[in-house]
C-alpha cells in the first residue's frame, strides 16, 4: 500500500500505476441490497432462477454497483493521509466491458493519470480497470476524479 501525506508525496506518482487491490466477492446479497436501495429489481440482478436461463447463466451485479465498490478497494491501493475530506468530483470515460456473474471476485487496478494543484485543493485523475477474476476481460474502464483536501 502506498502512504500519500501531501500533494507533494502524490506528484511522484503522476503516469505511474499506484497498485492493485485485493479480490472482493460480489455476492447475492450485496446485488440484492444495491437493488432494493436504488430501486432498480431487474430480473437480471434478483431472479437467480429466471437469470439461469439468461445468456450469463446466472444473476448479473448491476454496473452501478460494481462501480461503488471502487472507495474501498482504491483505499487497499493508496491510504491518503493528513486530509480534511475527500470529493468525488467526476467520472469520465466510463466503459462498462464486461458483466459480473454473481460470486465473482473483482479488484481494483489504478493509474495516477494527472495531478493539479487547485488554489491548496488537490485534483487527482486515476485511470482505474476493475479486473474480473479467471477472465481476460475486465468489467469496466474508467476515469475517476477526486478532489483532496489537505490539512
Amino acid at each position: 500500500m502506498i502512504i500519500i501525506n501531501n500533494h507533494k508525496e502524490f506528484e511522484q506518482w503522476v503516469g505511474k500505476e499506484m497498485g492493485v487491490s485485493n479480490y472482493i466477492k460480489i455476492t447475492q446479497e450485496q446485488i440484492n441490497k444495491f437493488a432494493d436501495a436504488t430501486l432498480d429489481h431487474q430480473w437480471i440482478h434478483t431472479d437467480p432462477e429466471r437469470a439461469k436461463q439468461s445468456q450469463f447463466g446466472s444473476t448479473i451485479a448491476h454496473g452501478y454497483l460494481t462501480l461503488s465498490v471502487t472507495p474501498h478497494l482504491w483505499e487497499q491501493i493508496a491510504d491518503i493521509r493528513n486530509t480534511k475530506m475527500m470529493i468525488n468530483y467526476g467520472i469520465e470515460k466510463m466503459k462498462f466491458n464486461q458483466a459480473v456473474k454473481v460470486d465473482s471476485e473483482v479488484r481494483l487496478k489504478a493509474q495516477l493519470a494527472s495531478l493539479i494543484d487547485l488554489r491548496g485543493i488537490t485534483k487527482a485523475q486515476l485511470d482505474i480497470t476493475l479486473e474480473i477474476k479467471d477472465n481476460p476481460k475486465n468489467a469496466f474502464t474508467a476515469s475517476l476524479i477526486f478532489l483532496y483536501h489537505f490539512k
